[in-house]
């Protein structure tokens, strides 16, 4: 009985092991691509629609993201805040026809991903994107360098 207790203690010491391993190697890969801002759009060649999509990972705390960012968009007299909320961290926004949606998910005390979504409409233009003009003022404010993937 005994020789079955100390092999059940040692697979779950080295499944714990295993999983903190895991853990501490995403946060280096997460580091390691810390304030490379993604890029996706899809905007349909028969019309309107699609959606404008920008990611971030940010050396920085979510909450303090979110908070940042809330204040960021409070700031700006051409956006309508629509919804926000600090447990999900997610704000909710509109320019016009454009709505977007912003969230920041934490990926470890003090690292954490910016996701900013929107929808695409004929009536906006084709420059730097609504999601990426958030994600840069959100990496200024916080005192992060942020770079375009590719760049």
């Amino acid at each position: 009985m005994k020789l079955r207790q100390w092999f059940l203690a040692l697979v779950a010491v080295a499944s714990l092991f295993s999983a903190v391993s895991a853990q501490a190697q995403w946060v280096m890969v997460a580091r390691a691509v810390a304030g490379r801002v993604e890029h996706m759009t899809n905007k349909p060649a028969n019309g309107p629609g699609g959606y404008d999509v920008a990611t971030v990972v940010l050396m920085a705390n979510a909450d303090k993201v979110y908070d940042t960012a809330l204040q960021a968009l409070k700031a700006r007299p051409d956006l309508t805040i629509t919804s926000s909320d600090a447990k999900s961290r997610q704000i909710k926004f509109s320019k016009g026809e454009q709505i977007a949606s912003m969230q920041a998910t934490p990926l470890g005390d003090k690292l954490c991903q910016l996701v900013i979504a929107s929808n695409l409409t004929g009536a906006q233009p084709d420059a730097t994107s609504l999601v990426v003009q958030g994600v840069m003022k959100v990496c200024d404010q916080m005192h992060v360098v942020c770079t375009m993937s590719g760049d």
